[in-house]
């Protein structure tokens, strides 16, 4: 890694930054060697220049050494607990070995909870089953079964390894033994932490305009700053100067340095920061917990949502949402009682409806045997998380589905009243679990597809006898079932009424929902247990033989209820969404239907693929997919990269989602990466955003307020760059008219950080359009500030400029109590001195009298609070828009006038800043010379409305059309005209001797 000083260093590679710099180093230096100063104002500019820049390094350096984390947690996941085999197969545990030291064709002992230490082949399983949790690396919700059987296909993606074990996954059921094949680097996790540490991080679009501003307003201010040196070269030995030339260049070599500082929006970072930071506190609300404070603002300008499927735009809770028993057989044929379950959570809550209409589970005598199979066919059960105040699953996804259905469908009417929220998680299924008793229980096998519990009844009788009750995949219990279940009757199956039952279940498969099915059978007489052989797996089989089907449910994970109405709401604003998943691709675009992403009848042969078909398309044809495509199934890591890669060479600007180590580098790369709040730290760690909820519709409420603080830092940075455009002009303009200083560095220093910055923030508050999310993403390379904004705020500042002036010479030419100078003499009054007859009875000193930079000071920093309210709306009217609909923005600039007070009136600061307290008449000029930036700015604003930008004020009319006066007054605010009108007349109507300066 980069040592501490390389990383201060990088902190000074910014243009503006190197530009404050040299002018803190000349500073101090023409400070050092200043004569007839007082040391504390010679120094305090280069200190306070040196003391922005030190405190942003430090910010810079934390934000950097914040991302080696990252490399930490991934580190941490190389230490494992193993179990090898040595000395003639003996187990041995050797605790925290590093995977380094792991070899590669060494034997593997696994066992339940273990975690694999490297990528292994397996080569025996030692138990019925085995199941690993690789939801880490695959992102797959669910454990996957594993054998021991080849992959031929050599282009098998990781989801279908079955026979293989990979590093920093979980044995969730049984135990193997394995060959190591790969370890540290080599492994799958291992290529993504070096895909994840050589993955550079995209700049946001706001950091990339914000430097494009920094090149070309550096380029400006040098040719300013050479400018007004040049301009002046006939001055350098004017007798101020003692004729000496060299004091002369000295002297406007200062004021060219002035001129840099007053160029630099020294506030800006600070505002921004502050206004991102806001940004953040009202997400978090919203459950958005940004981690990256530019990404606040890059998620305004998102044009494509990549999420995961699972726990995002699904619940991750598996429901059971349909399920059919048999009503009648004639003959060959049968008719079906369907039911559909509503509830898409683990709360033990719903109905059940036929043709939609509700009905009681109890009077149907197979609905009662299929709740009594989901109940003790089941490892599962609820539990409900007081802390978080939901139900959640102990067990199986799909175990827990059925545990859920058993409790919606309350087949003995259990009386569920006054039950606590922790008894009414199970208590259906412990009345079920109260009449029989299991016994034992066939685990799942991959050869029969089904797994069986055999269950004795608590009070034996001549009628009550021991069952199997048997689950699984339909195709595979079917075949071993030779009569089905109707009402109490048991009736053969024929071939038709096997066709009917399968043809339902091929439709709900593959149909809209692409339900995940299981068929429920029994074994009304199975064998004593005293005569089954329960070591040998194999013989299961021959137990689950001679069943009665007794119906079928369909599950899935269902879509979170919001979901929907957010897509729409993506379309409306112009988002492509973009699912991305590891399951398989009907259960994707079934999904994608039903949520919106994809229409009912839409051909999604171009919009929907797999990873594998993705790979074999030539490089012309991925990037076209990318641009069209909305569903990618079946996906590893190294595609996620690849589509935000596509998608960025588009130009989009891409949220991506990701909860598994697997998903940090696309997080990293993509412009926005949102982690779950469920996810793992590395997942979290390369991320911009954690969803606390892991909700797909706080993406869309975190883009929606992404989109209102660009607006309003928009009207700030427009705001600040004008009150600087206005403070350029005002040096620039002071130097060619040859006037004294009218503003100092310290001045501008104080102006531009504190005086101008907390109306800049309050501006962050600014209330947001109606119909922020009925526009397209914007562009993000529109500019920052387009033509006609530049003309206005270049208007603005031009006037901001020559008021500062203006208040300044005012004070000069017609003041009471000021000198009364001609302008000849203020414009050439370096060649003042007793022997000069253009000065005679002029006393050279009052050109350093401090009254003039206060004038000039105060009309500044009053100007910019009118200029404050101006920027309450872009091309809104002050009269429709008063200043209390940001109450922020009226305290802010309350402060402020505060803080300009303070330095005028208290001691010592007049000094520091080289001014002295104003009398009345002296304030009433100065609100005189400022308030009519208000008036420039409405005309503005109205030629803006009406002839640049029609329609975008929906209440004013075109300028073309007459209108009546109630139309015209529309939505004026009456209280704000009728307050200001008599303030401004009685202001205008005082003397203050404001127009004899225009007439001498």
């Amino acid at each position: 890694g980069k040592t501490l000083l390389e990383l201060v260093i990088e902190q000074f590679e910014d243009l503006l930054v190197r530009i404050l710099l040299l002018a803190a180093c000349i500073s101090f230096v023409l400070a050092w060697f200043e004569e007839g100063e007082e040391t504390i104002t010679a120094f305090v500019e280069p200190f306070v220049i040196l003391l922005i820049l030190v405190a942003n390094a430090i910010v810079g350096v934390w934000q950097v050494c914040r991302d080696f984390y990252i490399k930490s947690q991934i580190h941490l996941c190389s230490y494992w607990k193993v179990i090898f085999l040595a000395d003639g197969g003996k187990r041995c545990l050797v605790s925290n070995l590093s995977n380094s030291k792991i070899l590669t064709s060494s034997c593997r002992f696994f066992v339940v909870g273990d975690k694999v230490p490297a990528d292994i082949r397996i080569t025996s399983i030692k138990s019925t089953t085995l199941r690993v949790d690789q939801s880490i690396l695959t992102g797959e919700s669910v454990s996957v079964i594993k054998h021991t059987d080849p992959v031929p296909d050599p282009r098998a993606v990781n989801q279908d390894k079955k026979n293989m074990l990979f590093s920093g996954t979980n044995i969730a059921a049984g135990k193997a033994m394995g060959v190591v094949i790969a370890t540290g680097v080599n492994t799958e996790i291992g290529k993504i932490r070096d895909e994840m540490v050589a993955t550079e991080q995209e700049r946001t679009p706001l950091q990339q305009k914000l430097d494009e501003f920094g090149e070309q307003l550096s380029k400006v201010i040098s040719l300013i700053c050479i400018a007004v040196w040049i301009i002046n070269i006939g001055h350098f030995n004017d007798p101020v100067h003692g004729g000496s030339w060299i004091r002369g260049a000295i002297y406007y070599f200062k004021i060219a340095v002035a001129l840099a500082v007053a160029a630099i929006p020294e506030g800006l970072p600070a505002v921004i920061t502050t206004c991102l930071a806001l940004g953040t506190r009202r997400m978090a609300k919203k459950n958005a917990i940004v981690r990256s404070l530019p990404s606040v603002e890059t998620l305004g300008c998102t044009s494509v949502i990549c999420s995961d499927k699972t726990g995002t735009l699904t619940t991750n809770q598996m429901s059971v949402c349909r399920m059919f028993i048999l009503d009648r057989v004639e003959g060959d044929s049968c008719s079906l009682n369907e039911f559909t379950v509503t509830g898409s959570t683990y709360a033990p809550m719903g109905e059940v409806h036929k043709d939609d209409k509700l009905i009681k589970c109890s009077q149907y005598d197979g609905l009662v045997e299929l709740a009594t199979i989901c109940a003790l066919c089941n490892d599962s059960s609820l539990d409900y998380n007081e802390a978080k105040g939901v139900y959640e699953k102990v067990g199986e996804a799909t175990e827990t589905a059925l545990t859920c259905l058993v409790e919606k469908m309350n087949v003995f009417d259990t009386d569920l009243k006054g039950l606590s929220r922790i008894e009414r998680a199970n208590a259906c299924n412990s009345v079920i679990k109260q009449l029989m008793k299991k016994e034992f229980t066939l685990e799942f096998s991959r050869d029969r597809k089904s797994m069986s519990v055999y269950c004795t009844p608590n009070k034996p009788s001549r009628t009550s006898m021991s069952k199997m009750f048997v689950k699984g995949a339909p195709e595979g219990v079917i075949d071993r079932c030779t009569h089905v279940r109707v009402g109490n009757a048991k009736i053969p199956l024929t071939s038709g009424i096997k066709q009917k039952i399968m043809s339902v279940i091929r439709e709900w498969g593959t149909g809209r929902d692409t339900l995940r099915c299981l068929a429920l059978a029994t074994h009304d007489n199975p064998p004593k247990k005293e005569e089954m052989n329960l070591e040998d797996s194999s013989n299961f089989i021959n137990y689950e033989t001679n069943l009665t089907f007794v119906g079928c449910v369909g599950m899935l994970d269902p879509p979170r209820i919001e979901v929907a109405s957010s897509i729409k709401l993506c379309r409306q604003a112009g988002i492509r969404v973009i699912m991305i998943t590891g399951d398989n691709k009907g259960t994707a675009v079934a999904i994608c239907r039903r949520i919106g992403i994809f229409v009912e009848d839409e051909d999604v042969s171009t919009k929907a693929f797999t990873g594998r078909e993705f790979d074999e398309l030539s490089l012309a044809a991925q990037r076209d997919a990318c641009h069209h495509a909305r569903c990618f199934a079946r996906v590893e890591p190294s595609h996620k990269s690849k589509i935000v890669e596509f998608l960025q060479s588009f130009d989009e600007i891409t949220a991506m989602t990701g909860d598994g180590v697997n998903d940090a580098p696309a997080l990293k790369k993509a412009e926005i990466g949102i982690a779950m709040g469920s996810g793992t730290a590395v997942a979290k760690t390369a991320s911009e955003m954690v969803l606390a909820d892991d909700n797909f519709s706080t993406i869309v409420a975190a883009v929606e307020e992404g989109r209102a603080i660009y607006n309003n830092m928009k009207q700030f940075i427009r705001y600040l760059i004008s009150s600087n455009v206005g403070e350029v002009v005002c040096i620039f303009l002071t130097a060619a008219l040859g006037f004294p200083e009218a503003l100092i560095p310290v001045q501008l220093l104080w102006v531009n950080l504190v005086t101008d910055g907390l109306p800049a923030t309050a501006l962050g508050f600014n209330p947001p359009d109606l119909d922020i999310m009925n526009k397209p993403p914007r562009n993000p390379k529109e500019p920052l500030i387009s033509g006609w904004l530049f003309f206005r705020y270049l208007a603005i500042g031009c006037y901001v400029g020559a008021a500062t002036v203006g208040a300044a010479a005012w004070w000069f030419i017609a003041a009471d109590g000021g000198p009364k100078v001609s302008f000849y003499q203020l414009s050439h009054f370096l060649q003042c001195k007793e022997d000069n007859p253009d000065f005679y009875g002029v006393d050279c000193v009052v050109f350093e009298s401090p009254y003039p930079m206060t004038m000039a000071l105060s009309v500044l920093v009053t100007i910019e609070m009118c200029n404050a309210l101006n920027s309450l709306s872009e091309n809104q009217s002050l009269m429709r828009m008063p200043p209390w609909e940001n109450i922020w923005l009226v305290g802010a600039i309350c402060l402020s006038m505060s803080l300009h007070f303070l330095i005028l009136y208290v001691e010592p600061l007049p000094i520091i800043f080289q001014i002295t307290p104003l009398n009345v008449t002296q304030w009433l000029m100065v609100l005189k010379i400022s308030l009519p930036v208000i008036l420039l700015d409405e005309t503005l604003k109205y030629v803006a409305r009406n002839y640049l930008e029609p329609g975008k004020d929906d209440s004013v009319r075109p300028a073309t059309k007459p209108c009546a006066l109630s139309a015209c007054t529309e939505g004026v605010s009456w209280p704000f005209v009728f307050i200001t009108m008599p303030l401004v007349i009685w202001l205008y109507s005082t003397d203050t001797n404001f127009s004899d300066m225009f007439w001498s």
